[in-house]
């Protein structure tokens, strides 16, 4: 009875360390959110299987690297005269919700499947166009919003290649903020 109490025992202790040395892909798992709260919204959705985009969404570990970069990008551009608010970020719910106006009435890019992030006055547009040239077009429509800085379009034309752009990882999201 001793012997199978200590066999017990090492099969518990076992375990613990294996939980204690789990692997690193396990923190994947990690919750990701919007923490520096970026417009980030879907502004047409007709192809089907388009992967959801990362945008705005990093963990914890990723906010802390971007924390620096952003607080120094956000108050060089008005340092340097190019912006009239403290902040390039002070700008982006006013785009975001520009962006959102100009789709509503305009109706363009019909035959897509887009989202839109805005961070310091840059606006990234990620998902599944049929046309490359869509890209170009999606970056001139956007910036024809007020205090554009710079636009991106990083579409996949091709059902089978791999999307251009980060993936939303599985696991606990939180909210979007739609304008």
């Amino acid at each position: 009875m001793a012997r199978s109490g200590a066999l017990a025992s090492r099969l518990v202790h076992a375990i613990a360390c294996l939980a204690c040395a789990a692997p690193a892909g396990l923190a994947a798992a990690e919750e990701l959110r919007n923490w520096f709260d970026d417009p980030f919204f879907a502004i047409t959705s007709a192809i089907r299987d388009c992967p959801l985009p990362a945008g705005p969404y990093i963990t914890d570990a990723e906010r802390r690297v971007q924390a620096h970069h952003r607080a120094e990008r956000g108050t060089t551009c008005w340092l340097a005269k190019a912006c009239d608010r403290p902040n390039a970020y002070a700008y982006d719910r006013e785009i975001g919700e520009a962006i959102a106006a100009a789709v509503r009435e305009r109706h363009p890019f019909g035959d897509t499947s887009l989202w839109v992030t805005v961070q310091g006055r840059v606006v990234y547009v990620e998902g599944c166009a049929r046309s490359p040239a869509t890209a170009a077009e999606v970056e001139a429509f956007v910036r024809t919003v007020p205090n554009v800085q710079q636009a991106i379009a990083n579409l996949r034309t091709d059902p089978a290649a791999r999307a251009p752009y980060r993936l939303r990882h599985p696991g606990p999201v939180r909210t979007t903020h739609a304008p």
